[in-house]
């Protein structure tokens, strides 16, 4: 599969479609160890080589299933991100409830939001442990939204202490807003960050602000949430489907009804376009999709190797469904 190095790290080459494994956390509904390890194999399979996690899914489940899925594979062959800034945090009292954040697995422990230098390096610390993996190439800082001094001057000083050691090879920060990433990206020493929803054939925020500071700076961009949490995962979105984790508003589902017919008129879905939109951009360096299963996994392939013709693009422009400035050539 093709793929990018990181600008700044050349040595850290990210396949240009990355396997999400926030699902094999359980979200939002319960994934068994076969189906998880199946979606992964077939991944491999298929030359996927980039994978990401964090702590956040499952307390900890994501990270355990992707270690063990991966652990027996070349080492040397493949990318693996994970995050810090969420301890988890045993919670014994908690083994009867569900986990209240959208994931299906109990909650025997909870979320400490921490941005200091010994929380960067005891959540590593722990997610080596949860995966059995020597190493971790990227460490993204999550959702530092409220964060912004702790994980500025703490958190990023010592992840640059462990890329400077060799400890991991890139650092970044991972957001659902592409604002504060702009400014991890202007303002600090990261390699690669992570915007979630903000850059898609629905919206594209991050044009203001994140994309043209990472080109310029040559900090690469990976792109999750390319469905806006479901409105796009689908030819024809449906009544009931969901954006940022939520029921869609009518005005938006119309929106990606519109999008649809236009794509469907040049022979192309919507999410075959969806995910050819943004991987066009040449600050983006890979395309994170959260997988489940291995007919999940078949399926995103093939969506993502649909020639979707660059026609499609100043259509969507003239219909009023793109701004000029996100019209742009395909790679």
């Amino acid at each position: 599969m093709r793929g990018r190095a990181l600008p700044r790290r050349p040595a850290v080459h990210l396949t240009e479609l990355g396997f999400g494994a926030a699902q094999g956390g359980n979200l939002y509904r319960a994934t068994t160890d076969e189906e998880f390890a199946t979606a992964v194999d077939t991944a491999w399979e298929a030359g996927l080589r980039y994978y990401d996690t964090a702590p956040h899914y499952g307390l900890g489940l994501s990270e355990r299933r992707l270690g063990a899925a991966l652990r027996t594979r070349p080492r040397d062959e493949y990318v693996v991100s994970t995050k810090v800034g969420r301890l988890l945090v045993p919670s014994p009292q908690g083994a009867h409830r569900r986990d209240p954040e959208g994931f299906d697995v109990a909650a025997r422990h909870r979320r400490v939001w921490d941005f200091s230098r010994d929380g960067v390096l005891r959540s590593l610390e722990s997610s080596l442990e949860r995966t059995g993996l020597d190493r971790v190439d990227i460490v993204y800082l999550h959702d530092p939204d409220e964060h912004w001094e702790q994980a500025a001057t703490e958190a990023v000083p010592a992840l640059v202490e462990l890329r400077d050691q060799g400890v991991v090879r890139a650092i970044g920060a991972g957001m659902n807003q592409s604002h504060l990433l702009t400014r991890f990206v202007q303002e600090t020493d990261v390699d690669v960050v992570m915007c979630a929803g903000r850059y898609t054939l629905l919206e594209q925020g991050a044009l203001a602000d994140l994309l043209p500071a990472a080109e310029s700076r040559g900090v690469g961009v990976v792109i999750a949430g390319v469905y806006n949490s479901g409105l796009l995962s689908r030819d024809q979105p449906p009544a009931d489907a969901t954006y940022n984790y939520q029921q869609a508003p009518p005005e938006l589902i119309a929106r990606a009804r519109r999008i649809a017919a236009v794509c469907e008129s040049y022979g192309v879905t919507l999410p075959q376009a969806a995910l050819a939109f943004v991987r066009s951009h040449p600050a983006v360096v890979s395309t994170v999709v959260g997988l489940r299963s291995g007919a999940q996994v078949a399926q995103t392939l093939t969506r993502s190797a649909a020639d979707v013709p660059a026609e499609l693009w100043p259509a969507l422009r003239t219909a009023g469904l793109l701004g000029p400035a996100a019209d742009q050539e395909q790679r």
